[in-house]
């Protein structure tokens, strides 16, 4: 019994001490009050897991960089009048797998790996052969009030409709694709007739994990937050009079970003000592509630208050429809799905360009100093890019690890 107290004092200690040295202060009510609410802030609560991510990646990172480096441009190499953009699946276990994540280590808020169903993209330059951007599509998380709220759901048809609809978890452009608005290109790609195609070949006749039923799952709207509260860059997204990606609200601040790797395994260490079921019950198939689920029962049988667990930070929720009556299909008013006319990846890339990316270079040409071995460079020394003229604001949205 001494030894179970002496253990959970110093495991308070060390929470107490993480969020406060995050900036974290408590309000009256018991949550967590945050340090501000500007982009800085969020990238500073995030950098604790990035620096980690980062120096687990290492020795991984030594070993597939100069191989990896080579699908990146260097500004000299890209003629923006001539841009034409590819998507590619990247399966894990794969150069492309490998490319994916290498990339997402630039992202100044680690990602998440994503669960259950997932799809991630490789955004190909055709005209040079370099990396542009990455988009990862992954199952919806079951409650999303903006979403749930602007669809109209009650918690059955939710139940059986959620498999019509992904979440883009990696939605940007690299360097120095993304000095040229390349995020908005990207974005954009999420409503193309090559997305919808490569979900059907893979979901349209699987069989669900848990239920195992056949779902006849089609892929009528995408869902997306932006990583850094409010975003500058996917409001009054739209393309050939169409809007992209509709803002419909923001997320609530409960997750748990603000607890780190090495604290979760802690709290996850503590309850299996304690042989609480928590400690051990995830598998495939249980969702992404699993994390956020063991750190309230831990923080219950520490004697905290759960409310620990809602951070405060919102991020921007945005709502891409795929099909022409995506709302309704989705509540059940309407039994087959109405794509209408979707645009190509070519198409899409063709409008992107002539909007954004030439004008942008035209305005901007800085770009053309940007040199590809610098993307290395900042990985090593995550400092360093708060020296570079690129926008890391422009680079991703999606959802972090929250």
């Amino acid at each position: 019994m001494i030894e179970v107290v002496a253990r959970e004092a110093k495991l308070k200690r060390k929470l107490r001490a993480h969020l406060r040295e995050l900036g974290f202060s408590r309000a009256p009510d018991g949550t967590l009050v945050p340090p501000a609410m500007d982009k800085e802030a969020y990238r500073k609560v995030h950098s604790h897991q990035r620096d980690t991510k980062l120096k687990e990646h290492a020795r991984w990172i030594a070993t597939k960089a100069p191989n990896l480096i080579k699908s990146f441009a260097s500004g000299s190499e890209i003629e923006v009048s001539a841009i034409k953009p590819r998507l590619e699946l990247a399966p894990g276990d794969t150069r492309q797998g490998d490319l994916f994540r290498f990339a997402s280590l630039n992202w100044r808020i680690p990602v998440s790996e994503g669960y259950g169903r997932r799809m991630r993209f490789l955004v190909w330059d055709e005209h040079n052969g370099k990396l542009i951007g990455l988009i990862a599509l992954g199952d919806a998380v079951f409650n999303l009030r903006a979403r749930d709220s602007l669809i109209g759901w009650d918690h059955l048809r939710r139940k059986d409709a959620l498999v019509h609809l992904m979440d883009a978890y990696v939605l940007g452009a690299v360097p120095p694709y993304n000095s040229l608005l390349g995020g908005k290109l990207v974005a954009s790609l999420i409503r193309s007739s090559e997305i919808v195609r490569a979900f059907d070949e893979r979901y349209r006749g699987a069989t669900g994990i848990i239920s195992q039923q056949q779902k006849r799952a089609r892929l009528v709207a995408v869902t997306t937050s932006s990583a850094l509260g409010r975003s500058s860059m996917y409001n009054r997204l739209s393309l050939g009079g169409r809007r992209i990606l509709e803002p419909i609200g923001y997320t609530s601040g409960w997750g748990h970003f603000h607890i780190s790797d090495s604290l979760f395994n802690e709290l996850r260490g503590y309850l299996s000592y304690l042989r609480d079921p928590y400690a051990s019950d995830f598998e495939f198939g249980q969702g992404g509630n699993w994390r956020f689920r063991l750190i309230k029962r831990a923080f219950s049988r520490l004697g905290l208050d759960p409310k620990l667990i809602q951070h405060g930070m919102e991020r921007e929720v945005f709502f891409c429809s795929m099909a022409s009556n995506a709302l309704e299909f989705l509540r059940g008013d309407h039994v087959r799905v109405r794509y209408g006319s979707i645009p190509n990846v070519k198409e899409i890339g063709e409008m992107a360009c002539a909007r954004w990316l030439i004008p942008r270079a035209a305005r901007r040409p800085e770009f053309l100093a940007w040199r590809a071995d610098q993307f290395l460079e900042e990985i090593r020394n995550p400092s360093m890019a708060k020296a570079t003229p690129f926008s890391h604001e422009a680079l991703w949205t999606g959802r972090a690890i929250s």
